[in-house]
């Protein structure tokens, strides 16, 4: 079986990674397609991923991204026709599943982003399968599946990734004392359309007030102002997830990095205008993860404060429960792929 897998985001080279070794494992032949946003190309790179790049990411807006979603969908035609995969799959998978209805090709779409509506409207419709976890809190197409998990199980599940402490040493981690990493992201993406983040100001002021209880790392999609550059990660981008992993805490506005490190076990804070079906669940389920919406210092610090007051023990209980209670995503994700091509085979079987 041929599997074209593709890669727009950097959180979605975590998500296949174990997916595609699983498959490959199987015998199954996979080809990556790429796309340039941010560190994608060095994780595909760095994990050693055969992929072929079909476009960047846009920086211009929404014009800018439906200018990328014509150009991409064409290549990705090209290349469809060149491979001839027996299903393709994607998260968010706006290109998948249009490509895929138009050269009747499976496309296997899996998603966690419920305000991502225009993409969603421009993606459901044409997908053979989607795939979202059981807090998805949005509209699905009739014959979507669900599962209990998050993305963030595809890869950091205990059983696919054993956290170094040497190897966060390397990347940043502070040698003594507590760690805290904080996220700030471009609001870029086609489901940030509207939205607006943290304001310098504030950041500024959460940096200082962090610095009082440990050492600060910061991560951000755009560019920092002078002041706060000595606090940027100047790691490996794929080694981040060791850093986060012996953290104290997550602070930021990245949903999938809260989720990360709600799924290694350390607590988060969320920080942004509009939630996550996933961050809800992780907080009224598990009490993981808090959800802020008021994008204020006094609001941030005070769900810092009552996060710290959680003691560890009782935050690696709930994370035990947590993982107790969800599927093997890596697992249970692969095994969807390939059903879909025998589920697909079936129904073209009977029409003939």
């Amino acid at each position: 079986m041929r599997v074209l897998i593709d890669i727009c985001h950097p959180a979605h080279v975590h998500f296949f990674r174990w997916i595609a070794a699983i498959l490959e494992q199987r015998g199954h032949e996979v080809l990556v397609t790429s796309r340039d946003k941010e560190v994608t190309l060095r994780l595909l790179n760095e994990h050693g991923w055969k992929h072929q790049q079909l476009s960047s990411a846009s920086k211009s807006g929404t014009r800018g991204l439906l200018w990328e979603l014509f150009v991409r969908n064409f290549a990705l035609w090209r290349k469809v026709k060149e491979f001839r995969p027996d299903v393709m799959a994607a998260i968010g998978g706006i290109f998948i599943a249009q490509v895929g209805y138009l050269s009747r090709t499976p496309s296997v779409v899996f998603y966690d982003t419920e305000n991502a509506k225009l993409q969603n409207l421009l993606t459901y419709p044409f997908a053979s399968l989607v795939v979202v976890p059981n807090c998805y809190e949005s509209w699905v197409p009739r014959g979507h599946v669900r599962y209990q998990g998050y993305h963030e199980l595809s890869y950091l599940h205990p059983d696919r990734f054993t956290p170094d402490r040497e190897v966060a040493l390397s990347n940043g981690l502070a040698i003594s004392g507590e760690t805290f990493v904080l996220r700030v992201v471009s609001w870029m993406a086609n489901h940030d359309v509207g939205e607006r983040g943290w304001s310098p100001d504030l950041l500024r002021q959460v940096v200082r007030y962090l610095e009082n209880k440990g050492k600060v790392i910061l991560s951000s999609e755009a560019e920092l102002p002078e002041d706060l550059k000595s606090q940027s990660y100047r790691g490996n981008p794929a080694e981040l997830h060791h850093v986060m992993a012996f953290s104290r805490l997550f602070v930021g506005e990245s949903a999938t990095m809260a989720s990360e490190s709600v799924v290694l076990g350390i607590p988060a804070i969320y920080v942004a205008q509009t939630g996550r079906g996933y961050c809800n669940e992780q907080e009224m389920r598990y009490g993981l993860l808090r959800n802020i919406t008021e994008l204020s210092y006094n609001a941030i610090t005070e769900a810092v404060e009552i996060m710290l007051t959680v003691p560890m023990d009782e935050m690696r209980d709930r994370h035990r429960t947590m993982l107790d209670e969800s599927e093997d995503v890596a697992e249970y994700a692969a095994s969807l792929i390939i059903n879909q091509v025998i589920s697909e085979s079936t129904v073209e079987s009977d029409d003939y």
